[in-house]
C-alpha cells in the first residue's frame, strides 16, 4: 500500500509583504516547504503530490530534483478543497491513506505524522484528523466531539458558539484520508459559504454523514501549531527551530 501525501503549496502569501510565494520565505536558510516534504519522506511517505498555483515555476524550480514529486495546478484561487481537487488525476486508481498538509508549517514532526499513518493502518477509518490542545486556541476551527469523546464536527470560530469557543483542541489542516473516500467526498464539496470556496475541513464532515468513520487525534505537539502566515509568524518559527537545532 503506497503511502501518499498532497502539500498544499499554490498560495500567494498576501499579508508576506512580497512577492514571492509563501512557501519559499526561507527559515534557517531553507524554504518552509523543504521542511514539510523531508518530514513526510522521513515518515515513509513515498509519493507527494505538491499543489502549486501562485509562481508556480518558482516551487517546482525550488524543489527540482527531489524524487517521487508530483505537481498539480491550481489556477485560481479558490480555496483549500478546490486545492484538493485538483490532485483528482494524480489519486485516481490509488489506495490506502492519503495525507494532506500545508506547505507552510515547516514544524510539522515525524513522530507525528507515522503516528498518525499507524493509527490508519490499525483500522478502516476514512478519515483521521490531526488536532492538539492550544492555551489559546483564538482564531482557529474546534474539533467538537459528543459526551463520549466520539468526533462531531470542526467549527470554524466565527459560528463557535460560547461553549464551543471554550474548546481547546483546534483543527490544524492535518488530515489522514482513505483516498477512495476522499475522491468520493471531493464530488460532493460546494462553494455554497460567504467566500464561494471549497474548503477541505468540509470533507470529514461528508463522510460522516454518510456513516463513515471520521476520528480526530491530539497527536500533534505544541510547535506544530506554529505556521507562516505574516513576517512576525517567519521570526516566531524560525526561532523555535533554531531551539529544535537546525
Amino acid at each position: 500500500m503506497t503511502k501518499q501525501a498532497v502539500v498544499l503549496a499554490a498560495g500567494k502569501g498576501t499579508r508576506m509583504k512580497s512577492d514571492l510565494p509563501k512557501v519559499l520565505f526561507e527559515v534557517c536558510g531553507r524554504p518552509l516547504i523543504s521542511y514539510v516534504i523531508d518530514a513526510l519522506e522521513r515518515a515513509g511517505v513515498e509519493r507527494i503530490v505538491v499543489v502549486v498555483g501562485y509562481r508556480a515555476d518558482l516551487v517546482r524550480e525550488a524543489l527540482d530534483g527531489r524524487n517521487n514529486l508530483l505537481f498539480a495546478q491550481q489556477t485560481e484561487q479558490l480555496g483549500t478543497g478546490h486545492a484538493v481537487m485538483m490532485c483528482r488525476e494524480a489519486l485516481l486508481g490509488q489506495t490506502g491513506p492519503v495525507l494532506i498538509v500545508t506547505g507552510d508549517s515547516p514544524l510539522i514532526q515525524r513522530s507525528s505524522i507515522e503516528k498518525l499513518l499507524e493509527e490508519f493502518s490499525a483500522g478502516t477509518p476514512a478519515c483521521l484528523l490531526g488536532t492538539l490542545h492550544k492555551d489559546d486556541p483564538t482564531g482557529l476551527g474546534r474539533i467538537v466531539r459528543d459526551a463520549t469523546g466520539v468526533f462531531e464536527g470542526i467549527v470554524e470560530e466565527k459560528e463557535a458558539t460560547p461553549e464551543q469557543r471554550a474548546i481547546t483542541e483546534v483543527n490544524m489542516s492535518t488530515y489522514v484520508f482513505d483516498t477512495v473516500e476522499l475522491l468520493g467526498a471531493l464530488e460532493q464539496l460546494t462553494d455554497e459559504n460567504r467566500q464561494r470556496e471549497y474548503y477541505i475541513t468540509d470533507c470529514p464532515g461528508i463522510l460522516k454523514r454518510e456513516g463513515k468513520e471520521v476520528r480526530a487525534l491530539a497527536v500533534l505537539q505544541p510547535c506544530e501549531s506554529l505556521s507562516v502566515n505574516t513576517l512576525e509568524d517567519l521570526k516566531i518559527v524560525e526561532d523555535e527551530m533554531r531551539k529544535q537545532g537546525h
